[in-house]
């Protein structure tokens, strides 16, 4: 019953079409899903969530400043497709089957959970596990992605917020408007006819909660702290104005410079900006542990207490963590990279004999990133072996890999960014279309680098030019709001900038 509703048929169209099935509704899967040609291809995504987000937004979207709706893509609107929600389990190569735990009633806010995950983020429902179904395939596209990186450290998983999906997102935005709300109540009734029961919070448990913590010097890190440093200043200074003094934002990372890719002038620019808004950026500081606040702090109002390496015993307090540092392999990435398989003698590599292609095959997985890694034609890599012909490295004809979970052979130094994601899903819809993928390899362009720093200041950098402050801004909302993927969000995207400028970002709390 749940295959058939995955499924789509034409019953006018008697042809026998390939079926693709894409894993993954992100930069690269949703791409790749909406590029392939309908009318030669059954496309059926397999993704946890059923949408698309628009990641580079999603900063704005956590302060208020576009809504939810304005940076999502339902995957079910493209024309045709067939869709199954659900978390891809396992995959059979040999018998060209994907396995797959559906997830349709979970909790919207934990789709970015691995299934298995006994904690989850703050506020996330429960898991439950979901019914199994098997979905076959004529050609597979892995574009799951990859999950953020905590390196082991504790308290991370349990305590911290991320911003990786529409779910963190929420979570994020209702967490800071918490916060100032709960700061905000009176010390004592101004009527001293009336009894005040009202919570009470001393200025050293306000400077507390209104620390915000971000953990990370990168792109995500930076924008979102700009744009908190937007929303407090420009929207809820005049509701809470005794509470700006309270207020602090901190960015802490490991290494000795943020936003380590762009040059170091336009870094310098940013770090300026920053320190003439009074944001506080700690390089070479390194995380240790994060837990609840002692006492009424943390177990009423959620306050967090921070151990860094160079503090010694010393912790800081925060209301909240923003963890935006490194990723890691998707957990069905490391199933896949650590299994053996054996093929049937016609599916390795046809240029070969049949008596010696080799009976056992592992996917070939890239040691510091623990990626898939392709060829230049982004096919799956494998290792295969026998007792005859020992190993050789071959690919899967009919198994692709892209995005944040694959790993090119010959380039190893491709950034995981959704430019690079997009650009291999059209790269591979277009050779899939023509039939032609072993005929052009995989090239990236580098179209640049821009991150938002807040006051209507940006900066820019490509091979062509360097851009900062509000020339750099209007750069980047420009292509932004050009790069939206349907006609809808291109109108909305803008609509909701202007509704935020005239009347003031969403502080609601719902």
């Amino acid at each position: 019953m749940r295959l058939r509703h995955c499924l789509r048929k034409n019953k006018d169209d008697n042809t026998k079409k390939e079926r693709v099935v894409i894993l993954g509704s992100g930069w690269a899967g949703y791409a790749l899903a909406r590029t392939l040609d309908p009318a030669k291809f059954e496309r059926v995504v397999i993704s946890p969530r059923s949408y698309f987000v628009f990641t580079p937004l999603l900063a704005s979207t956590a302060v208020g400043t576009l809504e939810f709706r304005t940076i999502l893509e339902p995957v079910r609107r493209l024309p045709g497709i067939g869709f199954c929600q659900g978390w891809a389990d396992d995959i059979d190569f040999r018998s060209k089957t994907v396995r797959v735990e559906s997830n349709a009633a979970d909790d919207p806010a934990s789709k970015t959970v691995v299934p298995s995950d006994p904690v989850g983020p703050p506020g996330a429902a429960p898991k439950v596990k979901g019914e199994i179904f098997d979905i076959s395939y004529d050609k597979l596209v892995i574009a799951c992605g990859a999950y953020s990186q905590t390196f082991g450290i504790e308290g991370v998983r349990e305590h911290a917020h991320f911003l990786r999906d529409i779910g963190d997102a929420r979570r994020l935005r209702l967490r800071v408007l918490s916060l100032f709300e709960q700061c905000s109540y009176p010390s004592s009734s101004t009527d001293d006819s009336h009894q005040d029961t009202r919570p009470h919070l001393t200025d050293d448990d306000k400077r507390a909660l209104l620390h915000f913590a971000i953990v990370g010097g990168g792109p995500t890190g930076i924008e979102y702290a700009a744009e908190l440093h937007d929303l407090i200043y420009d929207d809820l200074a005049t509701i809470y104005p005794d509470l700006l003094k309270f207020v602090r934002i901190t960015v802490y990372d490991v290494a000795p410079k943020v936003l380590p890719m762009f040059d170091q002038a336009l870094a310098k620019y940013a770090m300026d900006t920053f320190a003439r808004q009074g944001i506080e950026v700690k390089t070479q500081h390194h995380l240790q542990r994060i837990r609840p606040a002692d006492g009424h702090l943390g177990k009423e109002h959620g306050a967090l207490r921070i151990k860094i390496q160079e503090y010694g015993d010393d912790e800081v307090s925060a209301g909240v963590v923003i963890w935006s540092t490194g990723l890691m392999a998707n957990p069905l990435i490391q199933k896949l990279a650590g299994k053996e398989f054996v093929l049937p003698a016609t599916a390795a590599d046809p240029r070969e004999p049949v008596d010696q292609q080799p009976a056992i095959s592992r996917l070939s997985k890239d040691p510091r990133t623990g990626g898939l890694v392709t060829d230049a034609f982004l096919r799956a890599q494998q290792h295969t072996s026998s007792n005859d012909n020992g190993t050789k490295v071959t690919h899967l004809n009919d198994v692709f890999v892209i995005g944040d979970c694959a790993v090119i052979a010959n380039d190893k130094t491709l950034p995981k960014t959704a430019q690079v994601a997009s650009q291999q899903a059209t790269h591979l819809a277009k050779r899939l279309n023509k039939g032609d993928v072993d005929k052009t390899t995989f090239k990236f362009r580098n179209w640049g680098t821009m991150t938002y720093l807040g006051s209507w200041k940006a900066i820019h950098q490509s091979s062509a030019d360097e851009l900062k402050g509000w020339i750099a801004w209007v750069f980047w909302r420009g292509a932004y709001l050009t790069k939206s993927m349907s006609v809808r969000n291109k109108l909305l995207v803008p609509v909701y900038w202007v509704v935020s400028w005239l009347f003031g970002r969403g502080i609601s709390r719902f």
